[in-house]
């Protein structure tokens, strides 16, 4: 059975636990042991350590690792009988926020938590504190929907000046530079950002900030600050718009941009950058974990000097407890994120457009989870 697509609109916290939420072992699996996805390959269910997992997990947040979740849990469910884990993909901010009020066993956040979260969560994380888990890497493709163009080149500075209301129309003298044999329309630019705290946002004007600074004034952050455009919900919302709105342009995970065409990148590299999953590792390891402790927050590059590395890339953690783990979630819990973070389930991620977290960082991801308490 295919898992089904979250509603447009965020749901009320209050309803996380159950309304709404992506019933992960209601679908059960097919006989195949796929791991879901169109094109995904077989993933050996008895590699899954159950150990003593048992009821119901709740998690929310991210939804740019959603696509990544639905294939995790098919196999998890196969292995893992009567177990029931809750994916809600309400956005990054969202699943924090609800992690914060003890409503969930962990979240998923494509920004590292800030101080204030961190000490925040001492209250839920009884003699401990919440910390980072870097579970899920990709790249962030700029998808668009200009008719009679098949192929088109952007750079940093253009991009900046499309999202921050500057270039009005796609016949716009600086795209024409950059697509000299590209038949421009005179098609007026729709650009779309999320509505929702975001860390796909987050990361996206990281990027502007970073490559064109002069051209990008705002701080980067999960709420969008720029003026004009238009805005939709979660990383569905915003695909949806560019595939139904001709001129339309918006950013998201490579794993949402089916049958839609995506930006190749000007950057210091001899050719323009596709957004591929092997161009955005190459991207994704030059990262350098900046977290304290257990915790293991990453400070990404968005100038990577890999020849052909994709800048625009964002890294989901599962925020999680170090300590004080409520008990009859704990084994849940480490059971579902050991194999999230195994060999089998990090090479999920690249059988679904995603990237899988360099060995270096995912080996002490691994560490981490085992000592969960």
């Amino acid at each position: 059975m295919k898992l089904q697509r979250m509603n447009r609109r965020a749901l009320a916290l209050g309803a996380l636990a159950v309304s709404g939420a992506l019933a992960l072992t209601a679908c059960g699996s097919d006989e195949t042991g796929s791991t879901g996805g169109s094109g995904g390959k077989q993933t050996n269910a008895a590699n899954i350590k159950c150990d003593d997992a048992k009821g119901q997990l709740a998690a929310s947040g991210s939804s740019a690792q959603k696509n990544a979740i639905d294939a995790w849990t098919k196999a998890y469910a196969q292995a893992c009988q009567g177990v029931q884990v809750q994916y809600n993909p309400t956005g990054s901010g969202a699943g924090i926020t609800a992690f914060l009020q003890g409503q969930t066993a962990f979240a998923g956040s494509d920004s590292a938590l800030e101080p204030a979260e961190i000490e925040k969560s001492k209250k839920i994380c009884k003699g401990g504190q919440a910390i980072d888990l870097p579970m899920v890497g990709g790249p962030i493709a700029v998808g668009y929907n200009v008719p009679g163009v098949d192929n088109l080149v952007l750079d940093a500075k253009t991009m900046a000046d499309i999202f921050n209301d500057k270039i009005k129309t796609w016949d716009d003298p600086a795209i024409k530079k950059l697509n000299p044999d590209a038949k421009l329309p005179n098609t007026k630019v729709q650009a779309f950002h999320r509505s929702d705290e975001s860390g796909t946002t987050d990361n996206f004007t990281k990027y502007l900030k970073g490559a064109a600074p002069d051209a990008w004034p705002h701080e980067p952050g999960k709420t969008w600050e720029a003026k004009g455009g238009q805005s939709a919900n979660g990383s569905a919302g915003v695909s949806s718009q560019v595939k139904q709105t001709p001129g339309a342009i918006s950013y998201f995970e490579l794993s949402y941009a089916d049958g839609i065409k995506t930006v190749d990148l000007k950057t210091e590299a001899k050719e323009p950058v596709k957004a591929t999953v092997d161009n955005a590792s190459k991207a994704i390891a030059e990262a350098k974990v900046t977290g304290k402790g257990k915790d293991l927050a990453l400070d990404l590059n968005y100038k990577p000097q890999a020849e052909g590395a994709y800048p625009i890339t964002l890294v989901t953690y599962e925020v999680v407890c170090d300590k004080g783990n409520k008990a009859e979630t704990l084994a849940t819990t480490k059971s579902f994120l050991n194999y999230i973070s195994s060999e089998d389930g990090q090479q999920v991620l690249k059988d679904n457009d995603y990237a899988p977290i360099p060995d270096e960082i995912i080996t002490k991801v691994r560490e981490t989870v085992a000592g969960l308490s």
